[in-house]
């Protein structure tokens, strides 16, 4: 689903990411630990070209996300605040999400239906106005609405409370067994938790990759 080639990215001389080889395939919940700082943010902009490589490619469903748009029809992905307009409620929000794949307003409200229990307690406000959790719920709903093939998500679990953190676990288990072809990675400073989530852990540090484990 995605392969990584000799991808490199280094600021003021300092290498970053430094990844000889990736395959990440579909029916995975691949989970990505390590310090701060040890480039796993980066590593996801270089998968959403929202960075620069210095040299190599990452290749999305054969499609090099460097020099095409296409592999945004099949993905969703949800970083940080600043993918959050905050002049829109949640429920705008959604639905200028449905709408750039031309889902009507009604559409995109029943693609948000199946998430509900994580969207309990957001309530439809501005979205500058919700509280940090309940900002993180409403991207996190966004990237997964479209029932993507390939899902990245960064941190998703920081600002969630124990039921919530609950509650996305089972999403996210649940979207594999009903997507065997999708590919969800995310971050997490949790070890516990990804050796409770994932298929596939790996470890970064200093840029680089190795497997934390493996079930």
């Amino acid at each position: 689903m995605v392969n990584i080639n000799n991808l490199k990215k280094s600021y003021s001389g300092r290498t970053v990411v430094d990844i000889p080889s990736l395959t990440l395939k579909g029916g995975e919940i691949v989970g990505l630990t390590g310090r701060n700082g040890a480039g796993k943010t980066t590593l996801l902009r270089l998968m959403l070209a929202l960075t620069k490589a210095d040299t190599g490619c990452v290749l999305s469903d054969g499609i090099d996300v460097a020099r095409s748009e296409r592999w945004k029809d099949f993905t969703g992905a949800f970083l940080d605040d600043s993918f959050l307009p905050d002049f829109l409620t949640p429920t705008e929000y959604f639905r200028f999400i449905g709408r750039l794949t031309g889902l009507s307003p009604s559409a995109s409200d029943r693609c948000v239906a199946p998430y509900a229990a994580l969207l309990e307690g957001v309530d439809d406000v501005l979205l500058r106005h919700l509280s940090a959790g309940c900002r993180q719920k409403t991207g996190l709903v966004a990237a997964l609405m479209r029932s993507p093939r390939v899902v990245i998500l960064d941190e998703p679990f920081t600002y969630l409370d124990a039921p919530s953190c609950e509650t996305l676990t089972e999403l996210l288990r649940a979207y594999i067994a009903a997507q065997p072809e999708a590919l969800i990675l995310l971050t997490s400073h949790d070890a516990d938790l990804l050796s409770r989530l994932c298929t596939r852990r790996l470890v970064m540090e200093d840029g680089r990759l190795s497997t934390a484990s493996d079930r």
